[in-house]
Order: C-alpha cells, then structure tokens, then sequence
C-alpha cells in the first residue's frame, strides 16, 4: 500500500504469562517488527522462558524488566518510552496472552501509513469463547468513554490490539499522570482524544481461551476504572465547550503531514452539529452565531500548529512582495484573523443560501462586464479561487433569477455541510455538479451548459483531486507553486470566453464582486501546448496575488499551497465552512 514511510515496533506487557508468550512472539515475529517485551516483575518461571525467548529472537526482540510488578499500563509506557528512544515513530501493542489474531498485523501497519497521526484501534469481533459478563461489562466502560468524549469516536477502548504514534503518545504520558494498571488502556485514548488525535478502528478477532491466565481483578480494578471514569468526567465538563467544538472542527489526521491530498480527508464535524450552528443562526441571528466562533478559533489557533506555520509562510511570502503596503506581519494575530475570517465565511453561505443577504449586500465592483455577458445571452466559464466567499455569487444568482450558474466541484468530503446548505434552501443541488475526474461524458454535459448560455464556475487555485500530476508551476507571492491545467485545458475545449471572478468581504460586512474578462477564447496550439498553458496559468496566479495583497486574510488555499502537486494538504480551519471544495 502506498503512504508515509513510518517506523514501527512491537510492544507486548507481559506478567507471568509464561504459558502464552511464546506462541504469541513466534506468530508476531513472521511480520518482520521489531518486539519490545517488558516484564513487569514477573515470577522466576516466566523470567526463564522470556530469557530463552530473547535468546532465540536476539535480533528482532528486546526484553525489558521492571523490578516490581507496576501493573499492564506501567509496562505499555515503559515500552513506549523505549520504542521512542530507539527512534521508532509507532508501536504496535499487544497482549501476551494470545487473544489477538496475529494475522491483523499487516491491517494495523496499513492504517498507520495511510494516516501516521492517528491511533489504530482493535474492535473485538468474538467468538463463543468470550465470557458473557465480560462481553457486557465491557458496555458500561463504552459509555462512559463516549460521555466523556462526547463523541461515539472510540468503538472499543479496552481492546489490548492498538497502534500508537509514539510522538503524540509519549507528549501525553511524559505530561500527565495516567493510571498504571488496567485503567491505562482506557484513559489514555480518551486524552489523546482531547488532544485531538484522530482515531479508526480495525474489526479484529478475539478468542479467549479456556485455560486462560486473566490478571484483572474483579474489585480492585473496577475501582480503579471507576476512579479514572470519574477524573475523566470531570475533565469532560471543563472541556465540554471544547468537546463541543469539535463537532464543527476537524481532528488532526496525518494527511497534514503525510504528504496527502486535500481529496482524501475525510469530512469532520457532526451533522447535528452543523444544524446546530444553522438553527442559531435562524433563531439568534448571524451577529450572535458569529460571536461563537472567536473562541472556537482561538482554541484551535492554540492547539493547530500546523496552521499557524502554514499561515507564517503564507504571510512570509506576502510580505516578501508587498512590504510596507500594511501588508500583515506573519504571527499569532495574522494567523487569527485568516481562520476567523474562514470560519466567517462559512456563516456567510448558510446566510446567502437562508435568503439573509440582499442584493444591496453584495455589489459588483464594475458590473459592466458582467452586464455585457448576460445580455449577449453566451455562455462563459468562471474560473474563481478560494479567495473571499466564491460561493455567494451563486446563492444570489439562483435567488434572482438574472443568471444560471452552475459550479463544477469535488464533494465527496464535505457531504454533511452540503446537505445543511440543502436544508436551507432546496435550489442549492439543482446548478452543482460533482466531477471527480474529466471525461468524454463530463466534456459533453459541459458544452450544453455552455450553448444553453449558462456560467461553469471552477477555480484555479487547487491542484485537481485525482490528476496531480496535470499542474504547471507558476510564480506566486514570489515563490513557485503548482496550478492545475483543469481550467485551461477545459475553456480550450469548450471554446467560450473565460472570465474571473473574486468576492471579497469589506470592512462594513458587505461583499464587493470583481467579474473581469480573461480571454475571449483560450487556443492551444498542439506543438506549444505546454508554454501557452504555462502563461494562463501564470496570468491568473498574477491576479489572484492582487486580489490576496487586496485581502490579505481572505484566501483560505494557504495550507501547504507551496507544496509539491499532489503533496497538497487540507485547509485547515473546518470542513464545515468550506461548503463545496470546489474542483
């Protein structure tokens, strides 16, 4: 499978096991990982068969002693403080009692590269085998572990089978004080849930076998994790408006970092809790809605250092071409008010498409060309940008009737915001295609849009979903970016006029709109192909960078723009404000 290249071991707690462990190491040793095994104060019986073991695996295992007996989550930190040492970046626990399906391993390790950031879960599948008041009591924990998350993101939390990103992990047990025993397994997922690690889980089998050595003791274990349930909820409701937040945020995933495109993260945030912000705004008004989101961005300003970097490099470049034009200085303000105004943004659609925004709110700059192109009763493609709200042209265009846009875009990982946008008016799906990639089909649907006189908006600023390798570098804010051919190659074959289009926010809450002509048709002869691509795509990159030193903290394409073509990460603010990624 293709994904992040990570390093990963094996981590397997083990106390006085000495029946089980060796099945269990020689079924995970045909993976090839290297094995951390960490005797926690086990009698002699087991210490002689682990030094046997560590003997025979000598180049693929690594037995750890802990002098007393500290308990399973006293030996998995051990492991993973070690792993960290020997520089791996994920560890893999395991039991040592041989419950777990060996076979899984390979499952695990593929969830970790495709997204690095995240905690891998075992979701027990089991079998006659399992102990019915375990089965069951198992429940009660799940439901706590979902109040004191608030989310039903964490199927399982007491599954011995998990992979961790050693990074995030050893942060958290280096930074807090976690439960040593069986109450481990539990509170560490819950706080690297608070921390905004995102998670996904693995169907795997569990057998519990008949003659089986359990250490879990009945009383004094259950008020252990009685204990911890109760430290977790009253941590629960201190971080509840947080909690909250998350519904309308996304999780950190690796794709940041990972190198994966913008396409492949999946949407954040609950439906619930986008018809929540939606209903707020009907019953309290946008003013009052929009106070919510000063703090929810503050708090992920604070925790999203991958933003802020991204929104340093993004002003960097700024004002590297643009100095002392009152052009923002890169930092922690800048960084606020670029996602506030994101975030903002978002508001601004559901208030468009609610019929809360006149025709008086939002005003052409010069409305001459865009007069001149609904009179002459041609169609035209728009290419646009994620610069200001390119969405509010649209939502007026349907309201007023005066003319028929269609938006070309990608939605697969914005599908529940949509359908909000859906719920606030029913004309919001009728003039949007969803196009995941071109073809004959797609070409011919196009160009009876265009003859019918309609306008196919597409942007310009986003390398395309599933052809990365279709991008042509140009220079933008004094650096050098990819930009897709999509827009070019497709006003070419269509053989229309191409306009651009902006909507930037003013300071008084109105939205001024800056429809200028591009070409009155783009040719692209067979032989110079590539160059005359080359400079459109440069002419455009000129102007979106006018219109960015216009309004500097309205393009939201920042996060890693500069990134190599399908290296391009999410923006990262909230799926929930960017209703239609557009293609």
């Amino acid at each position: 499978m293709s994904g992040a290249n990570i390093a990963a071991c094996i981590v397997i707690p083990i106390y006085n096991h000495k029946d089980a462990i060796g099945d269990t190491v020689a079924r995970l040793s045909v993976h090839g990982l290297p094995m951390f095994v960490v005797d926690d104060g086990s009698d002699a019986a087991t210490q002689a068969v682990l030094g046997k073991l560590a003997c025979h695996y000598r180049k693929q295992m690594t037995l750890l002693r802990l002098p007393v007996n500290g308990g399973k989550g006293a030996a998995v930190m051990a492991g993973l403080r070690a792993a960290r040492r020997a520089g791996f970046t994920h560890a893999l626990q395991i039991d040592a009692d041989g419950q777990h399906d060996a076979n899984d391993v390979p499952l695990f390790l593929d969830a970790a590269r495709a997204e690095p950031g995240a905690v891998i879960l075992g979701r027990p599948v089991y079998d006659e085998s399992v102990p019915k008041s375990r089965l069951y009591g198992r429940y009660l924990t799940h439901v706590w572990v979902w109040i004191e998350t608030l989310s039903f993101t964490i199927r399982d939390s007491m599954c011995g089978f998990r992979l961790y990103p050693l990074d995030a992990a050893c942060a958290l047990i280096d930074s807090v004080r976690l439960g040593t025993r069986m109450d481990f397994d539990i509170e560490i997922l819950v706080r690297l849930y608070w921390r905004r690690l995102a998670f996904r889980s693995i169907p795997t089998r569990v057998v519990y076998a008949t003659d089986g050595v359990s250490h879990f003791d009945v009383l004094w274990d259950n008020v252990r994790i009685s204990a911890s349930h109760t430290r977790l909820a009253c941590g629960m409701l201190l971080r509840s408006p947080m909690l909250l937040a998350h519904k309308l945020m996304p999780c950190k995933t690796a794709a940041a970092h990972a190198g994966h495109g913008w396409w492949r993260v999946a949407e954040r945030g609950s439906r619930i809790g986008m018809s929540l912000l939606a209903l707020s705004c009907r019953v309290f008004g946008m003013r009052f809605t929009g106070l919510w989101l000063h703090p929810v961005v503050g708090y992920f300003l604070l925790t999203g250092r991958d933003a802020r970097a991204a929104s340093h490099r993004y002003f960097a470049h700024l004002a590297e071409v643009a100095p002392g034009e009152g052009t923002p200085r890169p930092g922690w303000r800048s960084a606020y008010r670029q996602m506030l105004a994101f975030a903002q943004s978002g508001l601004d659609k559901l208030a468009a498409w609610s019929g809360r925004i006149t025709d008086h709110e939002a005003v052409f700059d010069d409305p001459a060309p865009f007069e001149a192109l609904i009179a002459s009763g041609r169609g035209a493609l728009v290419i646009g940008a994620h610069l200001g709200n390119l969405e509010m042209t649209r939502a007026l265009a349907a309201r007023n009737g005066r003319a028929k846009v269609t938006a070309i875009v990608y939605t697969e990982h914005a599908k529940r915001f949509n359908s909000v946008l859906s719920s606030a008016n029913g004309d919001f799906a009728k003039h949007l295609i969803h196009v995941s990639d071109f073809g004959p089909e797609t070409s011919m649907m196009m160009q009876a849009r265009i003859d019918a006189g309609e306008l196919l908006v597409i942007v310009g600023d986003r390398v395309p979903a599933h052809e990365s390798s279709r991008t042509t570098d140009a220079r933008f804010l004094g650096a050098t970016a990819p930009f897709a051919q999509g827009p070019y190659v497709l006003a070419h074959a269509l053989g229309c006029p191409v306009y651009l289009f902006f909507c930037l926010k003013e300071r008084a809450g109105k939205y001024r709109l800056y429809f200028e002509r591009f070409a009155d048709r783009i040719e692209l002869p067979r032989r110079e192909r590539a160059q005359h691509i080359a400079a459109w795509a440069q002419r455009y990159a000129s102007r979106l960078e006018y219109y960015c030193r216009k309004a500097p903290y309205q393009w939201f394409n920042f996060f890693d723009f500069w990134a190599r073509a399908g290296k391009t990460a999410p923006t990262p603010v909230s799926d929930f404000t960017d209703s239609t990624r557009h293609g």
